[in-house]
């Protein structure tokens, strides 16, 4: 096929997302300063976006309820919304029969569903990125 003169050819078009929040040089630093097994979600849109949420413990539970240990304060969230479990070295997410569903890159979830470095996790309006960590221990572990 020929082009003509003066155009370029593309292959694609880009997607721009006018509400996605950019990260900032602080969510940078907190993303490459994680240890393995501990995990940061970001909130990319919704409510609170460009909040941090650190996965330190084995269990962290997410919702509408002020004990969460994740507290997203809206109504499209149930108040016990899901869990984030430690496995290995990452995290699992798993839904608590919310009204809204937990959604895994667009995708409804069942069960268990294991967590990769840049998984969108969609909790009522809140889409958060998972962001697992890659620093060693000091003692090597």
């Amino acid at each position: 096929m020929t082009t003509p003169e003066g155009f370029e050819e593309t292959n694609f078009i880009p997607v721009i997302d006018a509400d996605t929040e950019e990260m900032t040089a602080g969510d940078v630093f907190a993303v490459e300063n994680l240890p393995v097994g501990n995990a940061m979600l970001l909130v990319q849109r919704g409510p609170d976006a460009g909040s941090r949420f650190l996965l330190d413990q084995d269990v962290v539970s997410a919702g509408r309820h002020p004990s969460s240990d994740i507290f997203l304060d809206d109504i499209s969230v149930s108040r016990r919304h899901a869990t984030f479990s430690r496995r290995g070295s990452g995290y699992v997410v798993t839904d608590l029969g919310s009204l809204n569903g937990t959604y895994v890159n667009r995708d409804r979830i069942d069960g268990d569903i294991p967590l990769a470095g840049g998984d969108e996790v969609q909790l009522g309006k809140y889409r958060l990125i998972y962001f697992p960590g890659t620093v060693a221990s000091e003692g090597g572990q």
